[in-house]
């Protein structure tokens, strides 16, 4: 899995970060940044839900098992 996110879309609500702290995080502005852009699998279920609650769709994640 990849981890991708477009930041001018971002709100800023900070669930990906409360969710997995481990691959996300904030700057200076309160605008997510990807601290580790291939999480570990056993990440993956925490990450997949974090990008199906971002209220912004900010998190793009491409499956390597797929080709993406």
């Amino acid at each position: 899995m990849r981890v991708t996110v477009d930041r001018d879309t971002c709100c800023g609500s900070g669930l990906c970060v409360a969710a997995v702290p481990q691959v996300f995080g904030h700057d200076d502005e309160t605008v997510v940044v990807v601290r580790d852009p291939e999480p570990p699998a056993a990440l993956a279920d925490l990450v997949r839900e974090a990008a199906r609650r971002c209220p912004t769709g900010t998190i793009r994640l491409l499956d390597a098992r797929a080709g993406d």
